[in-house]
């Protein structure tokens, strides 16, 4: 039989010259291109002048990523598979086609290799992305929020990739905390025992994704801004391994209060036991369920989050390689 050697990883010229040359770098990921937004245009959210109204919003959301880590200093080294080579850096053409391939799987890392064997094209979850920043030397990631523990997590132990993968690699994500529909308390108590730091950035309370959070949840430390994340993270690595969680928090304007989105994720839950849904449907069914309660503020909250925390990672890659 072939050796099929490791999985094949492609960094792209633009982010393996910045790289080289010790330039910063922000690492995005793709996941919400193939399974978040729709692939049909939608109205500009969150007012935000850079939305092109008339793309698929799910390729107008990357682009919008993409347009906000140059704005603000760094270069963008999106993440996703095509044709099993996994991609780092992608461009305009290769976000278009994986946006619009309805067949395109989500991966984590344990789905990378299968993918690469299979030569499938795919949209990257944050653990799978952490692999390619590990790979390709990026030490910043900006996404929306992490996957963590889950609800009811005693009964069918149902633990996210992505926390493991932050305990091993050597990258700041900036994320709005973890997602609201997960066990947050079980979440930011795995992410201790891992020996994750969790910075709030200008927060005590640890934020629940498009929610601020509030303080029965806290944070390990508190930074003031960017600059002082990226102290902390350098001091961090210093000591140990793994990756720093900086926490950012959804900015009030757009945020969905938290009382508001226990309570409907309370009745989606068991609305999902009485419809029998389980497994891995649960999480696509609730998020259904909240968006559909909020009138659609949510995806106005998400994009809002994945536009703030890719500007704070710019800054943060900045203040890492040492730019003003």
């Amino acid at each position: 039989m072939p050796n099929a050697g490791p999985a094949p990883i492609e960094v792209s010229a633009e982010v393996r010259r910045a790289l080289d040359a010790g330039h910063p770098v922000v690492a995005l990921e793709t996941a919400v291109l193939t399974h978040g937004l729709p692939r049909t245009p939608m109205s500009r959210p969150c007012e935000l002048a850079a939305w092109d109204e008339s793309l698929p919003a799910n390729l107008a959301l990357s682009l919008l990523l993409d347009a906000t880590v140059r704005a603000s200093g760094a270069v963008p080294a999106t993440v996703g598979m095509l044709d099993g080579t996994l991609h780092v850096g992608l461009d305009r053409a290769q976000l278009e086609r994986l946006g619009r391939d309805e067949r395109a799987r989500k991966l984590s890392t344990r789905d990378l290799g299968a993918a690469c064997a299979q030569r499938a094209s795919g949209g990257t979850t944050v653990a799978a992305t952490l692999a390619a920043c590990t790979a390709a030397g990026i030490r910043v990631f900006a996404t929306g929020g992490i996957g963590g523990v889950h609800r009811h997590w005693t009964d069918r132990p149902d633990v996210s990739a992505d926390l493991a993968a932050l305990a091993r690699a050597r990258v700041a994500v900036i994320s709005a905390g973890a997602k609201s529909i997960l066990d947050l308390p079980a979440t930011v108590e795995a992410l201790d025992s891992l020996g994750v730091p969790v910075v709030g950035l200008g927060t005590r309370a640890f934020p629940r994704f498009i929610s601020r959070g509030d303080e029965s949840l806290g944070v390990s430390a508190v930074a003031a801004d960017a600059r002082e994340a990226a102290a902390i993270c350098r001091a961090h690595w210093a000591f140990a391994d793994g990756g720093v969680l900086v926490a950012n928090p959804p900015a009030e304007r757009w945020a969905i209060p938290n009382d508001e989105v226990e309570t409907t994720i309370a009745a989606a839950m068991l609305e999902a036991v009485r419809e029998g849904v389980r497994g891995a449907a649960v999480t696509p069914f609730l998020l259904d369920r909240v968006q559909r309660a909020t009138a659609g503020r949510t995806v106005s909250a998400n994009v809002a989050v994945l536009e703030g925390n890719a500007r704070i990672g710019a800054e943060l890659a900045r203040a890492l390689a040492g730019n003003p």
